[in-house]
């Protein structure tokens, strides 16, 4: 075909089909650069997600990043805080019985006690009925050794209201700073018998319902005519919203927290609440379960528990050393049979009596053995614990309560000088259990 073409033509289709060729190749070569990369980029966007999931991994693995459904959960207030305690295993005591004993850690509460499940509980309870009513300045009353009084007038700041605690005037002096601190009004009276219309409970419900009648419950009073303005007597003692509290809240945590799997609950009991509520709750769910009672001397439970008789050998005439419950523990212990702790009735299997000698030294080997600084109840509580471990024997599950910690008893339970004019013997270590007998 060339040889039919004159020279210039040769020329011209020559340069058009080198042309042609060149064109195809430029593209092919673009089209397969563009190509790999393409697949370049995708590889290498790849390895980076691989590598920001593996670096993502080793953070999650180090420093334990929240699921995002945690995260979001914020309490609302100081009441958003009360409850879902920890419970801790004391190593000490478990290793020295041979048991698991757990103590629910209560001191944790915002509040600095249980009690703070209390207070928001008759609160609650309270603004339910139409009692009170958040913010109007209403006053609560209440009379306590300390801790429901703290409890209150915490709660009380928050809602709105005010807080009037008539209390005996020998408990630890820390509890009444605490409770000026939270700007309750504080009246202490001398401890007399339940019989005495001065004792502190029944002052504080006579100033409830002076409230608000020409200014006779001193300077709490309403200040308007027609005010709807309040003065409401908690009464922790015969209040249900007490036992109720822990039926819903204590004994339910408690059972999630050990999967069901306890042999055994031991606690003391001052209004009866806590261990009605608990006992009542698991028993239901734990037949096989045992309850213990674990009382301070002095106290009447022990011998209601074990005899159907209310009575305490200090109870005889001229042994008598304390107007209301003879011990140096406070929160724990009472001569009288209240509604709350008759809720707990045909759930307590049996009780126990500890001295004020061992639940001292209690407090001390568990400062020293565990660095857990706790209130005298709590100490109670432990030297039984340890009592049913003993008598249960070794592979049970005991559970207690931690009721407070040791600040607010700084000045009595925790004060060398006052245990020693007390008759008991503080000792600078211990660190065995062969104090409880």
């Amino acid at each position: 075909m060339l040889e039919s073409l004159t020279e210039k033509n040769k020329h011209i289709a020559i340069g058009a089909a080198l042309g042609i060729f060149f064109t195809l190749s430029t593209t092919a070569i673009i089209l397969a650069t563009t190509g790999s990369t393409k697949r370049f980029t995708s590889n290498n966007t790849h390895n980076k997600s691989r590598r920001r999931s593996s670096i993502g991994e080793s953070i999650d693995k180090f420093i334990a990043l929240p699921k995002s459904k945690d995260s979001s959960v914020i309490c609302d207030g100081v009441a958003g805080l009360i409850g879902n305690t920890p419970m801790m295993r004391i190593k000490s005591l478990s290793d020295a019985t041979g048991c698991e004993i757990l103590a629910k850690a209560e001191f944790l509460n915002p509040g600095g006690s249980t009690k703070d499940r209390v207070a928001l509980s008759m609160i609650n309870t309270a603004e339910r009925d139409h009692i009170l009513t958040p913010g109007n300045g209403s006053t609560i009353f209440e009379g306590t050794v300390g801790s429901t009084g703290i409890s209150l007038a915490m709660m009380a700041k928050a809602r709105g209201y005010n807080a009037w605690i008539v209390m005996p005037d020998d408990v630890a002096l820390e509890k009444s700073q605490l409770l000026e601190k939270l700007g309750a009004h504080v009246e202490k009276v001398r401890p007399v018998s339940i019989v005495d219309k001065n004792q502190f409970v029944n002052l504080a419900k006579r100033r409830a319902q002076e409230f608000g009648k020409n200014g006779e419950a001193g300077s709490l009073s309403s200040e308007d005519e027609g005010s709807d303005k309040t003065g409401f007597f908690a009464d922790q003692f015969e209040n249900l919203a007490n036992f109720e509290a822990h039926f819903t809240t204590t004994g339910p945590e408690i059972y999630k927290q050990t999967k069901g799997n306890v042999d055994a609950i031991v606690m003391g009991a001052g209004t009866g609440g806590t261990l009605a509520g608990v006992a009542k709750y698991l028993k239901a769910l734990l037949p096989d379960l045992r309850t213990y009672l674990v009382d301070p001397q002095g106290s009447g439970l022990f011998n209601k528990v074990k005899y159907n008789i209310m009575y305490s050998p200090t109870e005889k005439e001229g042994k008598r050393k304390r107007h209301q419950v003879d011990t140096v523990v406070e929160g724990v212990g009472i001569n009288r049979l209240t509604r709350n702790f008759s809720m707990s009735e045909g759930f307590i299997d049996d009780a126990i009596r500890v001295t004020d000698q061992e639940a001292v030294d209690m407090a001390r080997y568990l400062v020293n053995q565990e660095g857990l600084f706790i209130g005298s109840s709590s100490a109670v509580n432990c030297v039984g614990a340890v009592r049913i471990a003993r008598e249960l024997g070794p592979g049970h599950t005991i559970v207690t309560l931690l009721c407070d910690s040791g600040h607010r008893h700084l000045t009595k339970f925790w004060n060398d000088e006052y245990l020693a004019n007390q008759g008991l013997e503080v000792k600078d270590v211990v660190d065995n259990l062969d104090f409880i007998v």
